[in-house]
């Protein structure tokens, strides 16, 4: 790694300060910092440079969204995602910069496309769900969506649910698991895989974001062992991660203080659109 010029680390600072934000506010606005980290330094090189910075998040994340996990669909992910993850090292020791960003990049995009088509559909059959109800709906449910002799909804579970597990399928949670860990591993790109798969889930925002804070801290720690036998964490990396790990809390703190002030309808548009956009920056790098 050569030595890195004013401009260019200040542009992994910045990156270092979104890290921080989409950790607690905006997951799959870090799509922007792994671009960042790929533009400013070699491709194979930034993902073991950005891994440190990303469990750093990770840990401030998780201070702050512990209590809103969902642990039975990180379990139901985890075997999964330990498969991608040794799938994404064989494919690490031969592929190319070229090959990892195309390949990561198309599969972002035709992801976020079929996650797309799945909630227009769920959301047509909600609305046709709700005219065939109206004829019939009297004191049962009221018009705060509060269920009948119920508790109001949590932020923690999927709609419709309290802490009960979202039933989206083993072969769905095996499928996106699997994907996760190849993108993860391959170029820190585990994050918007991870989003979609819970926005097709229905989380809302706390449970997305505490379910995503354990994901990937459990998930990045594990792949150290993987990047420094590839070569891609060594101690110049650890160097250069010192100083940009400092950028990291003040993009947290933001994070959190605007996570809480995201319209959820926003917030999962904000999440797809980071995601079609760090996709096509894949793809055409």
């Amino acid at each position: 790694m050569d030595t890195i010029t004013l401009w260019p680390l200040a542009a992994l600072a910045a990156a270092s300060t979104l890290v921080g934000f989409s950790k607690t506010a905006v997951s799959g606005a870090n799509t922007i910092s792994l671009a960042v980290f790929a533009a400013v330094l070699p491709a194979r090189e930034s993902t073991g440079v950005l891994l440190p910075i990303l469990i750093a998040g990770d840990i401030l994340a998780v201070l702050v969204y512990r209590r809103h996990a969902h642990w039975p669909t990180l379990l139901r992910l985890f075997p999964a995602v330990a498969a991608g993850v040794v799938g994404g090292t064989v494919f690490m020791l031969w592929a190319d910069d070229a090959a990892v960003g195309t390949s990561i990049g198309a599969i972002l995009l035709f992801m976020s496309g079929i996650t797309l088509w799945r909630r227009r559909a769920t959301a047509r059959a909600m609305e046709a769900a709700e005219r065939d109800r109206e004829p019939t709906a009297g004191a049962g449910a009221s018009r705060s969506g509060t269920p009948p002799g119920g508790e109001p909804r949590t932020e923690t579970g999927p709609p419709g649910t309290e802490q009960g597990p979202p039933r989206t399928g083993r072969l769905k949670a095996r499928a996106y698991g699997a994907l996760g860990g190849f993108t993860t591993m391959v170029a820190n790109a585990g994050g918007p895989v991870l989003s979609l798969y819970l926005l097709s889930a229905g989380f809302r925002k706390l449970g997305f974001l505490g379910t995503s804070a354990w994901f990937f801290l459990i998930v990045n720690t594990s792949k150290v062992p993987f990047s420094v036998g590839l070569g891609l964490i060594d101690a110049r990396s650890l160097l250069l991660d010192a100083v940009l790990v400092l950028f990291v809390l003040p993009g947290a703190y933001l994070g959190r203080a605007c996570a809480g002030r995201i319209n959820q309808t926003v917030f999962d548009r904000i999440v797809i659109g980071a995601t079609v956009l760090g996709g096509l920056q894949l793809l055409l790098n």
